[in-house]
């Protein structure tokens, strides 16, 4: 089995590639101390083998995952997300309207809270640059 047949390493290397070498770091670190089972499952079965499926694309499949993430109120997940989506290429335009369409369907308060968690990754970027 080479690396590219291995979901573990795949998903490894395309976490690596969308949420940047810093933060392919930490978060596996931190997903590996409440539980290790976790960290592979999620790099090997979501990473490795549901995002690297060829449809729809990276930024599609982004912006549905951030979706998902605010109408279920995780903010958390949907904070590290959205900046992989932003790294995907979705716009941060994009981002903003597919939050406010969640308004219509889990309620305007769990919008307004995922667009500050937006906010605030976009002024963090901000900063950054």
């Amino acid at each position: 089995m080479t690396v590219n047949d291995d979901p573990l390493e795949k998903g490894m290397e395309h976490f690596r590639n969308m949420a940047g070498a810093e933060q392919a770091e930490k978060i596996p670190s931190e997903w590996h101390r409440v539980s290790p089972d976790f960290e592979r499952f999620v790099l090997s079965v979501l990473a490795g083998t549901v995002w690297t499926r060829k449809q729809p694309d990276l930024r599609t499949r982004s912006l549905v995952t951030v979706a998902t993430l605010a109408a279920l109120g995780r903010s958390r997940g949907l904070q590290h997300n959205i900046e992989m989506a932003l790294g995907n290429g979705t716009s941060r335009e994009e981002i903003r309207e597919a939050l406010l369409h969640v308004a219509f369907y889990a309620g305007f308060p769990a919008a307004w809270e995922d667009l500050e968690v937006a906010d605030e990754v976009f002024r963090e970027r901000d900063a950054q640059e």
